[in-house]
């Protein structure tokens, strides 16, 4: 049994990560949370550019099945930085194209997708651009370390939210944890973020496309709360490569991704081809994952170290969410606080 108001430790700042440490916090709890990147949202991360430009280059929208997540979703679209995205969605291949089912709701975060985790945040005390090595048990603590050599302090909890490959070497003091998320594989995805001085005229906002090596191109500018390019002139895309695709070609430099993925973009729209304005790419070495644990997340008691995220119960914003709110009920539930 851990003292009465538990120091625990959160390693990482996406929807799982922060919803975990909200609710901690809220229970009593002394949470820090450790990001390795500049803010918070992971795969929900919102993408700024030099030229005044934002995309969602991770995530682009999300759905709801699950009643606890709804509970959530609807306080947040009250709140007015979520809203339902009612662009057309099609099938595309060819050039051709075929509406989607739009008894789906989309749900999109305003005005970008780490609007959530913004909120989410807020009075968290988050250590950023911080990359751990494997947290180790010394008598009844965690210890940890920044991979620089400064030193993290001691927790009486771990909870990882990384990416399951990730997870795994963070899990290296709990081997049967550690092996349960390195069997869980995960794919990658070349993302490339596109702007345009002319509209190029498609009658669709998203489009999943078939026969190509993209997966999934949108028009950003059709969600809520995203100004016209945000510069006021630009239409901007954003396309998703396949996961077969970016797993052969997981390791190539942006610079030589990043022209295939628009020549594919007008192989699969039949768009008149012009040159960008702004063109980049960004590799999510782990997006996607191919085989997610049937498990909600992975929990040592003894040990006092956990893991969830969307590779524990599926590939979506919403399971992500969760998996960090079923590991958090579960030790609310069971630790003295």
């Amino acid at each position: 049994m851990t003292s009465r108001y538990p120091n625990i430790a959160i390693i990482g700042a996406g929807i799982s990560g922060l919803i975990s440490a909200r609710l901690l916090r809220d229970a009593g709890c002394n949470v820090r949370v450790i990001e390795k990147s500049r803010g918070v949202g992971g795969r929900m991360a919102t993408r700024r550019s030099g030229h005044g430009l934002r995309f969602d280059h991770g995530a682009q929208y999300f759905t709801v099945r699950d009643q606890a997540f709804k509970q959530y979703v609807d306080q947040w679209q009250t709140a007015g930085f979520v809203d339902e995205w009612r662009g057309e969605i099609v099938d595309l291949q060819a050039g051709s194209t075929q509406a989607k089912d739009h008894s789906t709701a989309r749900f999109v975060a305003v005005p970008g997708m780490n609007a959530v985790c913004k909120h989410l945040a807020e009075g968290l005390d988050i250590a950023y651009q911080t990359r751990l090595l494997p947290p180790l048990r010394v008598g009844a603590k965690w210890h940890l370390q920044a991979d620089d050599g400064r030193d993290l302090g001691e927790f009486d909890w771990v909870i990882t939210t990384a990416p399951a490959p990730q997870s795994a070497e963070l899990l290296a003091a709990a081997p049967h944890l550690q092996q349960q998320a390195a069997g869980t594989a995960m794919s990658g995805c070349w993302a490339a973020m596109l702007a345009f001085d002319m509209p190029l005229g498609l009658n669709f906002e998203g489009a999943f496309v078939h026969g190509s090596m993209l997966s999934w191109i949108a028009q950003k500018d059709s969600k809520t709360g995203r100004s016209h390019g945000d510069d006021g002139r630009s239409e901007c895309w954003v396309l998703h490569a396949s996961p077969d695709w970016t797993n052969q070609h997981i390791d190539d430099e942006a610079e030589s991704v990043l022209p295939r993925l628009v020549d594919a973009f007008w192989e699969a729209t039949h768009a008149v081809r012009q040159v960008p304005h702004f063109a980049t790419a960004h590799r999510w070495r782990y997006a996607i994952p191919s085989t997610p644990l049937a498990e909600r997340y992975l929990l040592d008691r003894e040990l006092q170290i956990a893991a969830c995220g969307d590779w524990c119960s599926g590939p979506r914003v919403e399971g992500a969410f969760l998996s960090g709110l079923a590991l958090t009920q579960s030790l609310i539930a069971t630790i003295s606080v």
